[in-house]
């Protein structure tokens, strides 16, 4: 899953970058609300961290654009400001959690897991392609009833074939879904872990249209 970070702060944006990215999170961070909008129209993504403090437009002037936009990406607010004015304004813009500075790691990582869960209790949060069973939530993947323990990037590429199953996703399109921003992209990283995902699953499981892209059957 690929997260939005917003947060001025070097040493805390840092740090976050790092830490969500040992969680197996994919992580692109700006360091200002000027070019979040653009952003967003831009790359899709399934959360946004998003700091009130920011140079050029303010965090909660971003939140209220964005809401404007009728764009329902969950949204969790990151703030220095501890009182409750600022927590019911917040909330009322349109956030969907509020983590007060300074915040223990752990709390974040189960408040991300919450918001997740919530961006898909309307639907089945698993899913299920030719044996495979995949939880985005809790990270899970089983194959023909055993657990499977994949990389961060295996998992990556599986879930984004699984959820266009039956449509060919081009490697651009599963580069984008396993590199964050400043990371070089290498010449064969998507053709090396198909073939660790085809040993795991078995050779038919992935199909190949050169020049197109991968595909799992539906």
């Amino acid at each position: 899953m690929r997260i939005l970070l917003v947060e001025d702060d070097s040493q805390l944006g840092e740090s976050l970058e790092a830490a969500l990215r040992l969680e197996q999170y994919a992580v692109d961070w700006l360091r200002s609300g000027d070019p979040v909008r653009a952003t967003l129209g831009a790359t899709p993504y399934d959360l946004l961290i998003l700091d009130l403090g920011l140079p050029g437009i303010p965090g909660m002037q971003v939140l209220r654009q964005l809401r404007a936009d009728k764009h329902q990406l969950p949204v969790l607010l990151l703030t220095a400001r501890n009182t409750l004015a600022d927590k019911v304004d917040g909330l009322d813009s349109g956030a969907d959690d509020f983590l007060t500075k300074p915040f223990e790691m752990d709390e974040l990582f189960a408040r991300i897991r919450s918001l997740l869960r919530r961006k898909t209790e309307h639907k089945s949060t698993q899913l299920q392609v030719a044996g495979i069973t995949l939880d985005p939530v809790d990270r899970l993947v089983s194959f023909e009833d055993e657990q499977l323990d994949l990389t961060a990037r295996e998992y990556a590429i599986l879930e984004i074939l699984m959820r266009n199953a039956g449509r060919f996703v081009s490697r651009a399109r599963l580069e984008e879904g396993i590199y964050s921003w400043g990371e070089e992209v290498g010449s064969n990283t998507v053709e090396v872990y198909i073939s660790r995902l085809r040993k795991r699953f078995g050779g038919e499981m992935i199909e190949t249209m050169r020049g197109v892209g991968y595909r799992i059957p539906s």
